[in-house]
């Protein structure tokens, strides 16, 4: 969460007008996570951002009061269309330039299934081999069709801890509905249509979340503080983590 919080506070430093709305996102969030209750209240994060693009619709498009949202590409785009398929090629400095990515990913995937144990209070350890293992299958589906890398993503950690909502069939039911929107050019031009500065401050949210999260592990731990090896491991966390 930390180590993302860079990106979130770069895409809503543009102006005066996007930090503000930043921080009207931040406000819509929070007030449906408090004011709010039963399946509102589930899609907090969603709910949030309709309601900021809409506030920023009406404050740039109507008050004129900063850059208006652009509606051409979602009306000219088709509602059906076929993603652009490629064949893999192999490329022997591109894979050593890559390989030791698989590392770093194999780290960061131990932590989020540490972040998922303690929301939960589940031993995730079992689930390691698993975890890693559908990682590296999705990976490689993805290349043999001409798509990027793929990773777990830290994102979805944050909309569980805010949802308190763990179950796996969310996540199949999530992932099935992303492929059918895949085919629609459409929706994917609406999707471009949501303003930096609101996704910005979803963002900020979000990787604040998971932040906590990792920090929630050390208090139900009760990690002594006050011992220096503790000490010092936390703060050698931290700063790695914030580092951009």
């Amino acid at each position: 969460g930390l180590n993302l919080a860079p990106i979130a506070v770069k895409s809503v430093s543009a102006s005066a007008f996007d930090s503000w709305m930043a921080v009207m996102t931040v406000l819509c969030i929070g007030l449906v996570a408090v004011f709010t209750r039963g399946m509102i209240q589930r899609l907090l994060i969603l709910v949030g951002l309709i309601v900021a693009c809409l506030l920023y619709g009406v404050m740039t498009n109507v008050l004129g009061l900063g850059k208006a949202v652009d509606f051409t590409l979602v009306s000219h785009a088709a509602w059906f269309g076929l993603p652009h398929f490629s064949t893999p090629a192999f490329n022997g400095q591109a894979m050593m330039l890559i390989a030791p990515v698989a590392v770093i990913l194999v780290a960061e995937n131990l932590g989020h299934l540490k972040a998922v144990a303690g929301m939960t209070g589940r031993n995730m350890d079992p689930y390691m081999g698993r975890a890693f293992v559908g990682d590296g299958l999705a990976t490689m589906l993805s290349g043999s069709v001409g798509g990027s890398g793929v990773t777990t993503y830290a994102e979805n950690i944050g909309v569980m801890a805010v949802t308190k909502v763990y179950s796996t069939l969310v996540f199949v039911a999530a992932a099935v509905i992303a492929m059918l929107l895949g085919f629609s050019p459409k929706f994917g031009a609406l999707i471009h249509t949501i303003p930096a500065p609101v996704i910005g401050g979803a963002s900020i949210v979000v990787f604040g979340l998971i932040a906590v999260a990792g920090a929630r592990i050390w208090v139900q731990n009760r990690v002594d503080l006050s011992q220096n090896g503790n000490l010092i491991m936390v703060a050698v966390t931290l700063v790695l983590g914030a580092g951009d």
